[in-house]
């Protein structure tokens, strides 16, 4: 979909057509990963995911990421009513959301997912792996159906299971490409499995993945080879952040030396792009004249997805302009009003994020509604919650 209008003469950058490993996309606008928890209690994908996922292609945006998708039958699953990769049906269920989107002329990518110690509910074991026997700080998130307490300790991951982690994500690849889905990328971030081995605190080995920032990363460049070996023919790519679900204060305690090696040591692997969280997605970082997303650019050569309050259209085409990012990926933007391009491009304002909109999960109804009932933004009377869900 081709957008034209006084908005895109404002805003070149973010609608010039983009390309990832010979994946066009008509816009550099992204609908970031976004947690929904709205499949079925075994992860099988329904009818409202797909018209979910569709919405967003409609709206005019360059491309549409899944949210985390759990990986096995085994400890990967971290939220109730996450949807799966690990079966045939599982998988197969996905095929209505792939044929939805791209329906609208868009391209659609899969993110893959395993919880390690961030868990508030899994449908098919007890307990949990990480790096480390560390409990994760903070507590589970209650939109997401958390206890609001805080989370099990772990038992550390053995060897064996951390090749079957890896294996497991190179079959969630190979799946996703034969399902059709344009890309794959693998949540390396926001205090879940593979980043739990690239925290200090979370791991406290003292072999080979523990230690320096060259062993730490050292599990995701495993998982990113196995991904990148399983989904030869499609972009392949992993989400990459500091902060965590669980714990917004941290940072790389090396800094730019840490991002240096962070980057480059995944990057050959041979993927083919970065998607890089942050709070403030242009914010400066170790004292360097870079955003964390721009430390990926220069570090790792390749196309980067800037990410964290880039719903702001002229922050968005200034991530691009001063190359701090490739292509933006936005969320609560997205979820707030899924024209946001198109309504951009026409020169006019999409709704604002409120809280109020995360419920119910994967539909975008829920917002039509609540403008409907509160035209300001601000809710008349507390949210409610729905389903024993509070928002």
């Amino acid at each position: 979909m081709t957008l034209s209008g006084p908005g895109v003469d404002k805003h070149p950058h973010i609608f010039e057509a983009g390309e990832i490993k010979g994946v066009k996309l008509p816009n550099r606008s992204i609908v970031s990963p976004m947690t929904r928890t709205s499949a079925t209690e075994d992860g099988i994908v329904t009818d409202q995911m797909a018209e979910y996922y569709a919405r967003f292609a409609r709206g005019g945006w360059g491309m549409v990421m899944t949210e985390g998708v759990y990986i096995d039958l085994k400890y990967s699953q971290g939220y109730t009513f996450q949807p799966g990769i690990a079966t045939d049906e599982q998988a197969e269920s996905w095929r209505k959301v792939v044929d939805a989107v791209h329906a609208e002329g868009v391209p659609i990518f899969m993110q893959i997912f395993h919880c390690g110690a961030i868990n508030q509910g899994n449908n098919w074991v007890e307990g949990s792996i990480s790096a480390s026997a560390v409990t994760p700080v903070g507590e589970q998130i209650p939109r997401y159906r958390g206890a609001g307490t805080g989370f099990q300790t772990p038992r550390e991951i053995t060897r064996d299971e951390m090749a079957e982690v890896v294996e497991s994500f190179g079959a969630a690849a190979r799946r996703a490409a034969e399902l059709g889905f344009d890309g794959v990328e693998v949540h390396g971030a926001n205090g879940y499995l593979p980043d739990q081995f690239l925290t200090v605190h979370t791991n406290l080995r003292e072999d080979e993945y523990g230690g320096p920032i060259e062993n730490r990363v050292r599990y995701h460049c495993e998982v990113m080879q196995s991904v990148r070996d399983a989904a030869p023919d499609i972009p392949v790519g992993v989400r990459i952040s500091q902060t965590k679900v669980n714990d917004l204060t941290y940072v790389w305690p090396g800094g730019d030396d840490d991002a240096k090696v962070i980057f480059s040591s995944i990057a050959a692997t041979g993927i083919d792009f970065f998607d890089c969280s942050a709070h403030l997605g242009l914010d400066h970082v170790f004292g360097t004249d870079h955003s964390l997303s721009g430390l990926a650019r220069r570090y790792s050569g390749l196309p980067v997805f800037a990410n964290g309050k880039l719903h702001d259209p002229a922050l968005a085409e200034r991530a691009i302009i001063e190359e701090e990012g490739d292509f933006v990926a936005i969320a609560k933007g997205a979820l707030a009003d899924p024209e946001w391009p198109q309504k951009i491009a026409a020169g006019a304002e999409p709704h604002g994020f409120n809280p109020g909109m995360v419920m119910p999960f994967a539909t975008i109804d829920c917002n039509e509604a609540f403008w409907a009932e509160n035209p300001t933004g601000i809710p008349a009377a507390p949210i409610e919650a729905r389903d024993g869900v509070e928002s």
